[in-house]
């Protein structure tokens, strides 16, 4: 079993790199208006957002500029938030045209998740804002003092819609709830949604756990189970290559379902109550079959044709399930289409594989039949017609 279960541990690291997010862009290439100037600046990783500052120690100010491509008809928004890592008691700055098409920046602190955007006071100073659009990007410039002279600062961003000359909202999944992040104004350090430990990094590390074990692992399992077994050269090396590789497609889908269990825990006011039932129903089916291996009766117990019913049946079920939440994680991860694509391709190869073997072992087993029957009947009659003793006269 361990040398089975060694190529999916040695393929892992492979697809985590593949799927982990790199920087947006190298933000030292930018430049801005009026000859613009910044000490630092920082790629934020998701929503191609950078933000560039300079800090003042003498009087703990910041000058920033934010910047971010956007529609010319949405918002981008930065925000400090002194409270939390979130939306809730984020104090923004959001740039978006007007009703009368110009570009303006206003200021406000979202307190609640159905907010009524106006321009507002903040819990700190901010001594100057104004923004741009340019080449499809927002920029927002502003002079803010940091809270309590504070270096160390939990960061938010945003981008959405803009209705009657008002931001109303953005989408709920994707990049748009892993903007968020910390940025220490005085070292130059930043934590953000593309960072080794961000909230991103582990949402992405959950959905490759998940895809690989339930996604990929198990289905393969159960091909293994469903056809190597008719092949009478391959018993009982099929059994211990099913075993290995559904008992290795649990202990990973453990580890990603308790992941995904802690993220959710840590999504205040957001709640993927879809994906969320169908992972736990998918724990519970997979958690029955591990222990339903330790109730196995004998192959000649009268009670075997039940536990196989069972066996099948949800085992089937776990791969319906999976395949579903899978596609439920792409819409909410939402990642590059590519990984959907390449997800699909590797289900549609997988499938094909089922439906030749299929076929192939249907002929197999029709053929041993056809021959039993043949020697049944030889030996019941004989071949000439006369039974297994020979014909004596009277």
């Amino acid at each position: 079993m361990a040398i089975t279960m060694r190529p999916a541990i040695l393929v892992l690291p492979l697809l985590l790199s593949l799927f982990l997010p790199s920087s947006a862009q190298n933000c030292l290439s930018e430049t801005f208006s009026n000859s613009r100037l910044y000490d630092r600046c920082n790629s934020l990783g998701v929503l191609s957002a950078t933000l560039h500052w300079t800090y003042h120690a003498s009087n703990g100010t910041a000058d920033i500029a934010y910047r971010a491509p956007q529609e010319s008809s949405g918002f981008v928004a930065w925000a400090i938030n002194p409270s939390s890592s979130g939306m809730i008691g984020a104090n923004a700055l959001l740039a978006f045209h007007n009703s009368s098409g110009a570009v303006t920046v206003i200021s406000y602190v979202f307190n609640g998740y159905r907010p009524s955007v106006r321009d507002s006071n903040l819990s700190f100073t901010v001594y100057s804002k104004e923004a741009e659009y340019s080449n499809g990007a927002y920029t927002i410039y502003a002079t803010v003092a940091l809270e309590g002279n504070k270096t160390t600062l939990n960061t938010v961003w945003q981008a959405g819609q803009v209705s009657g000359g008002v931001p109303v909202g953005h989408t709920t999944g994707g990049d748009n709830i892993n903007s968020k992040g910390s940025t220490d104004f005085l070292s130059g350090q930043s934590s953000s949604g593309g960072g080794g430990n961000s909230r991103l990094h582990r949402r992405n590390i959950h959905g490759v756990l998940n895809a690989v074990s339930w996604g990929i692992l198990m289905p393969i399992g159960v091909i293994i189970a469903r056809y190597l077994r008719v092949f009478k050269s391959a018993d009982p090396a099929w059994f211990y290559l099913h075993a290995a590789c559904q008992c290795s497609a649990y202990i990973i889908g453990v580890s990603g379902w308790g992941l995904g269990l802690k993220l959710g825990s840590e999504s205040k006011g957001i709640t993927y109550h879809s994906h969320r039932d169908i992972g736990i129903a998918l724990f519970s089916l997979a958690t029955l079959q591990v222990f339903a291996l330790l109730l196995r009766p004998n192959k000649d117990n009268k009670y075997r044709i039940y536990w196989n019913v069972y066996h099948h049946l949800v085992g089937y079920s776990v791969i319906v399930l999976s395949v579903v939440n899978i596609f439920k994680g792409f819409d909410i991860l939402d990642p590059a289409k590519k990984w959907k694509h390449a997800y699909i391709a590797i289900i549609a190869t997988l499938g094909g594989i089922a439906f030749v073997l299929e076929a192939v072992t249907w002929a197999i087993v029709l053929k041993r039949r056809s021959r039993s029957s043949e020697k049944f009947h030889q030996g019941e009659y004989g071949t000439n017609g006369y039974g297994g003793r020979q014909h004596q006269g009277a």
